[in-house]
């Protein structure tokens, strides 16, 4: 089939549905004049030489396979078929993953004895909740001068091998060039009214609303300084609720200016006279050089809660001014088991998304798995000899994928002969071989289904796209940061010098192989253009964080991200964590130095869990009262909960000290401690009998006590929390507030009776709203919550 046909031919087979398109370049054929040394070439040449009408460029490879009743091409069907970089809609119906290769996880990128070396970082992995079939295409893209106008199309496509994840196009527009591909960055800003367009009947968080509030103030006081942003903060003195701090400031700007203000005081009596009318506020105040001291009402405050639990907690989502995120986390590596090393990121990366989906962000939850590299050579090769019939054997024949790949790799270190078969293992797979290909599909297959009974035990639900999704992408996005000067010739690779680093980010190895900053990158391209996200955030170690800070440095230089890390979109963040430790403060591992295995880990914690649980029942006499699975859900809520609290509440950049004594401690600031305070809280009002539902829609919340005020300040405060949570990327923000909840209600709770109080109906609707808040903060933190004890 020629280009021309290809290019117009229907885009759907017999049952009606689009034709998926997988494209592919070749990494050694990328510059053919210039690799006629290279053994690989010469074998791929040889297997698939071009076709006698082939203009020599750069090939993509192209299988398509209409239907048997595919109607004649249309106009419109080539324009459905071929969606524009600028942006067409695609939802991937099922995903693919990515590779690395036999190196220790989190090895700095700046090695220089690693420099060369082809392998990706164990980033995350994300499991689906529903596997369609897998139909291993990848939709056509067009990159710019990147697709040789052939007459005749290169043979390589009737392998089929490089067709990717299956995807469907759901919308096209005129093609244009993308904002990221041209090098504009001029309009990258802060999304402007974003917050407030998306925010809907949604208030923000109490800060926000002081906030507009100031800014009207700031407006009327100083007419002549504008886009002054109002500086409020919870104020930590008793003088009220909250502060707002522009006093200072603002004097600095107009002394001399004006004759009206004669000192910061001025300032900030003027700031507090011009505040408009307001139901928030109570009284205000000014101290020192013009601190505006707000006390809040309390009418107000108890009628935000009721409110919230009238209308849901989702009232209380904070607005945030991204539209679009993607969370890169997780990310194991195919033929590799996930261990400990593993478990900062998935649970990190999870609660991220978690918050940043409650704040009505369109979050897209990336699992860049290394499914593609050299190590596949050498587990293919290890297979085909230990089972030349390994297509009958299944599963079986490869048995414990983790000994199967130590086995393999034994064997490529301490056998030549075998490592030169398992290096054009790799050709072959990356030419396309049928068995070859086949044999790498069932590997991952494999690795797959033990990453399922990891993300199931943890609730974490992500998609697929791994480092080989991303490989047909790699060829333009690097033309493109040729075309604008940034990448250099050194030493045989090619690289993009970066400032402030001694050494350069290597784009293409000496051998014209990829390596991990391109797939970066051309991951990075993806998701700016045709995912569109405003914002990309990467959950690894911090070990990677030069690597990170190198890549942000050449997408800034190539006009992708702006200059400035301020409140400018599109914007990319790394996220690092520090180390698991084990009571010897070293890296956590097994007695015999083995990694840690995370099914084991979590399958402990479990049974840990029932056990104290089991034991604590027979102590109260209530042990009859629990079903079995009342007790096994209880302990697999308690357990997995621990071990995700134990690392969330530390900073994510420390280390932290995995201990399941501490953890499971139902004591102090530990999940079990905040779990059980949960199930006292709802035990509280089933044993006053009364319907809390209609207590919601016919009672009142009071707050006439110190500590029922001190507890609803606390509970209004939620948002402002998950948003700065967010804002910084530190779950560790929530965990803190969860625990400072707990401890205020059992402040209320031990000087405030509720069941039988004069009070009981405003004091059961704060229970309940403290139960509410609590509930959506074990949420966020991918924590089920129990309810009796």
């Amino acid at each position: 089939m020629s280009w021309c046909q290809l290019v117009h031919s229907h885009p759907f087979g017999s049952d009606g549905r689009p034709n998926e398109f997988g494209i592919r370049r070749s990494k050694s054929l990328r510059n053919p004049s210039s690799n006629d040394s290279n053994p690989r070439v010469k074998a791929l040449r040889s297997n698939h030489p071009p076709s006698p009408t082939c203009c020599g460029a750069a090939h993509l490879r192209v299988p398509f396979f209409p239907g048997p009743q595919s109607p004649p091409p249309s106009p419109s069907a080539l324009a459905f078929a071929l969606p524009s970089l600028s942006g067409a809609a695609i939802v991937s119906s099922k995903t693919t993953s990515s590779a690395e290769l036999p190196f220790p996880r989190g090895t700095r990128r700046s090695s220089p004895a690693l420099a060369e070396i082809p392998f990706t970082r164990s980033r995350g992995s994300v499991i689906r909740e529903k596997r369609e079939p897998h139909l291993d295409c990848l939709p056509f893209q067009n990159f710019h001068n990147c697709i040789p106008m052939c007459a005749t199309t290169c043979s390589f496509a009737k392998t089929g091998y490089y067709r990717a994840p299956s995807r469907r196009f759901l919308a096209t527009k005129k093609t244009e060039l993308p904002l990221a591909m041209s090098g504009d960055a001029s309009s990258s800003a802060p999304l402007q009214g974003q917050a407030a367009k998306d925010g809907g009947d949604r208030a923000g968080s109490v800060k926000q609303q002081l906030s507009r509030l100031f800014k009207a103030s700031l407006s009327a006081t100083v007419p002549d300084e504008p886009n002054i942003e109002p500086l409020v903060e919870v104020c930590t003195a008793k003088f009220g609720d909250y502060q707002c701090n522009n006093a200072m400031g603002l004097w600095s700007r107009i002394k001399g200016k004006s004759t009206e203000f004669k000192n910061p005081n001025s300032v900030g009596q003027a700031i507090a006279r011009n505040l408009p009318p307001s139901d928030i506020i109570e009284s205000t105040s000014v101290a020192g050089p013009g601190f505006v001291n707000i006390v809040l009402s309390d009418k107000w405050v108890a009628q935000s809660i009721q409110q919230m639990l009238l209308s849901g907690i989702g009232t209380w989502a904070p607005i945030l001014s991204v539209p679009k995120a993607v969370v890169d986390f997780s990310s194991p590596n195919i033929a590799k088991e996930m261990h400990v090393g593993h478990l900062r990121s998935t649970i990190i990366g999870d609660t991220l998304a978690r918050m940043l989906e409650f704040s009505n962000v369109e979050v897209l939850r990336r699992n860049h798995v290394g499914d593609w590299g050299t190590q596949f050579g050498m587990l293919i090769e290890h297979l085909f000899d230990k089972f030349p019939n390994w297509e009958e054997a299944g599963e079986q024949a490869i048995g414990d994928l983790q000994e199967f790949y130590k086995a393999s790799k034994r064997r490529f270190d301490d056998d030549s002969t075998f490592m030169e078969k398992a290096q054009k293992a790799v050709v072959r797979l990356q030419g396309g071989e049928a068995r070859y290909r086949d044999a790498w599909k069932k590997i991952c297959e494999i690795s797959r289904k033990e990453f399922d009974l990891v993300y199931q035990c943890l609730g974490v639900h992500l998609e697929e796209k791994g480092e080989s999704f991303y490989n047909p992408y790699i060829p333009g996005v690097l033309e493109e940061l040729s075309n604008k000067g940034l990448i250099e010739e050194s030493d045989g690779a090619r690289v993009i010098f970066i400032e402030g680093h001694q050494i350069p980010l290597i784009v293409v190895k000496r051998d014209g192989g990829y390596n991990y900053a391109s797939t970066d990158l051309a991951a990075l391209w993806y998701r700016l253009n045709i995912e569109k996200a405003n914002w990309i955030i990467y959950v690894t170690d911090v070990g990677q964080s030069q690597h990170f800070d190198m890549f942000f440095s050449a997408a800034r230089r190539a006009g992708w991200l702006p200059d400035s890390n301020g409140n400018l979109y599109p914007k990319a963040s790394h996220v690092g964590f520090g180390l698991v430790l084990g009571s010897d403060g070293k890296r956590f591992r097994t007695r015999s130095s083995e990694v840690v295995r995370l099914v084991e880990l979590l399958d402990e914690a479990k049974s840990r869990s029932k056990t104290e649980l089991q034991k604590r029942l027979k102590e109260n006499g209530k042990i009859a009262e629990w079903t079995d699975e009342e007790l096994e859900k209880t302990a697999e809520a308690i357990g997995y909960g621990a071990v995700k609290y134990a690392d969330l509440k530390n900073n994510r950049l420390t280390n932290y000290t995995f201990s399941f004594d501490q953890m499971l401690n139902d004591k102090g600031n530990t999940a079990v401690y905040l779990l059980y305070a949960h199930a006292r809280i709802c035990s509280i009002i089933r044993k006053s009998g009364r319907d809390v539902e209609e207590l919601k829609k016919t009672g009142n919340i009071v707050l006439g006590e110190p500590d029922e005020r001190i507890l609803g300040l606390h509970l209004i405060k939620f948002a402002e929390v998950v948003e700065e949570a967010c804002t910084n990327l530190l779950p560790n923000i929530l965990c803190e507030y969860l625990y400072n909840l707990s401890e205020k209600f059992t402040g209320f709770y031990s000087r405030c009776p509720v069941v039988g109080s004069a009070e009981e109906t405003s004091r059961l609707l704060l229970c309940e709203a403290t139960a509410v808040v609590m509930r959506k903060c074990f949420y966020l933190l991918g924590i089920t919550p129990v309810y009796k004890i």
